[in-house]
This record gives structure tokens, C-alpha cells and sequence, in this order.
């Protein structure tokens, strides 16, 4: 959970909004927590993935994978244990993955 809060903490000073974090490790996903935002602007989703980058660099975490191109309106960073999905509003609206995941709960951190 520090983990969480500290990486929640790294997006809020980034000015990230919306920041929601669930608990999927009662889904079948292999992960434990998705950790989902919005940017506001391509240029503020491409910060937010960079912060999320070297918040895993600097605390040990290897990433299995994240988008290192550009134009995208979805950025996904795995950090196995913890997805960060970046969102641009229209495309967080689009997909919805909150609701696609409604019965996993929300972490307060």
C-alpha cells in the first residue's frame, strides 16, 4: 500500500486527475492493482508516463512494459503487481475501464 500511496502521491503532484485505484487481485488478471488517470493534454500524458517510469526506476521495480511512442490517447505502464493506465478524457470516457471492472474495489490510499 505505501507503494500505492507513494505513486499516487507522484501523479497528484503531477497533476493527474481523476486518480482511482483498484483492487484486481480477485480477478482473473494477473496483476494486483490498476492505477488509472487523465491527462490533459498528449504532452501532459507523455509527463505522466515518464513519472511513472522513473517512480519504478527509483524504487528497484522492473517494468514489464510500457509505451515509449507517441499520439496515443491510452498510455499503459506494467509494472507487474501494478498497471498505470494514463488516460486522455475522451479515451478514458470511450473505454470505461472502471466500469468494465466495477466489482473490483476502490483502494483508498
Amino acid at each position: 500500500m505505501e507503494v500505492l500511496r507513494k505513486l499516487k502521491e507522484r501523479l497528484d503532484k503531477k497533476e493527474a486527475i481523476d486518480i482511482v485505484i483498484l483492487d484486481m487481485s480477485r480477478t482473473r488478471l494477473l496483476t494486483d492493482y490498476f492505477v488509472i488517470c487523465t491527462a490533459n493534454s498528449n504532452t501532459h500524458l507523455k509527463s505522466l508516463r515518464d513519472e511513472v517510469v522513473e517512480f519504478f526506476e527509483e524504487i528497484g521495480k522492473p517494468l514489464i512494459y510500457y509505451d515509449r511512442g507517441e499520439g496515443y490517447d491510452w498510455i499503459l505502464v506494467d509494472a507487474g503487481e501494478i498497471v498505470v493506465h494514463i488516460f486522455l478524457k475522451h479515451a478514458r470516457e470511450f473505454y470505461d475501464i472502471e466500469h468494465l471492472w466495477i466489482d473490483a474495489e476502490r483502494v483508498r490510499v
